[in-house]
């Protein structure tokens, strides 16, 4: 029996499978940062053709198929395949990449790039590194000689991350202004959905934005998916590419308090976070809670969004005997929520929303993403005021979180006496269970006919 060929750096192996798998292990444990896999198919330049080249957790596949990041089995894995008699004749290399997420490559025992074979599962060659301060690391490279492929084990260290790696052979890389220290983030596009009516759809585009990189592995993971599912449905709906601000209203009366107890809340802000990031033009979310009176919280950036979770997200208080002092525990930054209170007021947020959006004129109109499990009583002041709204450049997108009295705002679809239809309404049980991808759907149905609407009435430019 022949012996798996263990390599040193610079050492090559011919590989007469058809098919490889790469898999990345290594000694996963507290402390030691996310490793995830990554593949680039360059031509003989030595450079990608375009960005759809890059094959990674936010781009998984391949256009034409050929190379798949197929993702961890275990723990301390990630793994990427490649079918050699797919690639095409003007790719000569596809190189074997990494990056680590929330530290460097010396923190990572035990790292390893297998090759398999696998349709037998055998091991065709295996490259143990060693690493210092890198944050991604080129492990080996499959490269043409001839009529075959052979395997090279290359060992190349990067301390500009995945986005240094990438940039080196030719993907476009959305570059910090000078005044920070993030380092630049590959912009991408993600592959082509399959349409069972013909050829594969256009791909989506799944903005990344600024602080991004900066998120909790699985945080970023989960809001690179819904981006893209945010792009689909904005496609859907006729509205591919679309610019917008978006602005998240957060009901926080004393009913809410179960949907904040459980998370509810939290999940519905971070899913909130990939509309903004995928549609709004820097990618932040201007944020209002209410309930009794109407409270402005600050921005939501993308990056500070497991802070901004920890610190905002909250049911409002009754105050008793008019205490003025902060209460105990209170942090910087945070709203006093006892000045929020715990009663319904939702025509008082509207009126300081659109003063906002008076005060701040923007080029791209504003969206705002309303959330209530109901209790309204003001119906009157909240006609009145989403009556006036008509003629801003704004859409309301109400959302129900439960069953119990919305009010009017369920009349709003067949209201008359107004040019445009400026509210949007929707209500589920239990939002939890919606899959992201029928969220953003009705989440974003009505948005492109008002913005065509509002077009037409010379409310938009």
């Amino acid at each position: 029996m022949t012996s798996t060929p263990s390599l040193g750096k610079g050492a090559n192996v011919p590989v007469a499978a058809t098919a490889v798998r790469a898999v990345l292990t290594w000694g996963a444990g507290p402390g030691v940062p996310d490793v995830d896999a990554s593949a680039l198919l360059l031509t003989e330049t030595g450079r990608v053709r375009s960005d759809a080249d890059f094959v990674f957790y936010n781009q998984p596949e391949h256009p034409m198929g050929a190379v798949r990041h197929v993702g961890s089995a275990a723990s301390g894995e990630d793994v990427i395949d490649v079918d050699l008699g797919r690639i095409e004749p003007a790719i000569d290399r596809v190189l074997l990449g990494a990056s680590a997420d929330g530290g460097t490559f010396g923190q990572v025992p035990a790292l390893r790039l297998r090759l398999l074979d696998p349709a037998t599962n055998a091991e065709l060659a295996r490259f143990d590194m060693t690493a210092t301060t890198e944050t991604a690391f080129l492990g080996g490279e499959l490269y043409r000689r001839g009529d075959g492929w052979k395997f090279r084990a290359v060992g190349q260290g990067y301390a500009s991350g995945l986005a240094g790696l990438a940039q080196d052979f030719g993907i476009s890389v959305d570059e910090e202004p000078p005044a920070t220290a993030s380092a630049p983030v590959p912009v991408v596009q993600p592959p082509p959905s399959p349409s069972p009516a013909g050829p594969a759809a256009p791909a989506m585009p799944a903005r990344l934005t600024k602080g991004e990189e900066n998120l909790p592995v699985d945080m970023r993971k989960r809001l690179s998916l819904r981006k893209q599912q945010v792009a689909v449905s904005l496609r859907k709906h006729g509205a591919e590419g679309v610019v917008a601000r978006v602005v998240l209203v957060l009901d926080a009366s004393g009913s809410m308090a179960g949907l904040y107890s459980r998370g509810t809340v939290h999940s519905v802000v971070e899913r909130m976070a990939a509309v903004a990031a995928q549609v709004d033009d820097d990618g932040e979310m201007q944020a209002w809670t209410f309930a009794s009176q109407p409270a402005r919280l600050p921005d939501l950036t993308v990056g500070d969004l497991p802070d901004w979770l920890e610190l905002h997200v909250r049911v409002g208080q009754i105050s008793l005997f008019g205490r003025k002092k902060p209460p105990k525990g209170q942090r910087p930054g945070q709203v006093d929520m006892r000045v929020v209170g715990i009663q319904n007021e939702e025509q008082k947020v509207i009126a300081e929303v659109r003063r906002f959006v008076r005060d701040n004129p923007a080029q791209a109109p504003t969206l705002v993403l309303f959330f209530s499990d109901g209790g309204v009583y003001r119906n009157a002041e909240i006609e009145q005021e989403l009556r006036a709204a008509v003629e801003e450049p704004v859409f309301w997108q109400f959302v129900g979180l439960g069953r119990a009295n919305f009010g009017v705002l369920e009349q709003f679809d067949n209201m008359p006496g107004r040019r445009v239809d400026n509210v949007g309404f929707f209500a589920v049980d239990d939002i939890d269970k919606v899959s992201d991808a029928e969220l953003y759907d009705r989440l974003l149905q009505e948005f492109p006919s008002w913005l065509k609407a509002a077009r037409s009435a010379g409310i938009l430019r």
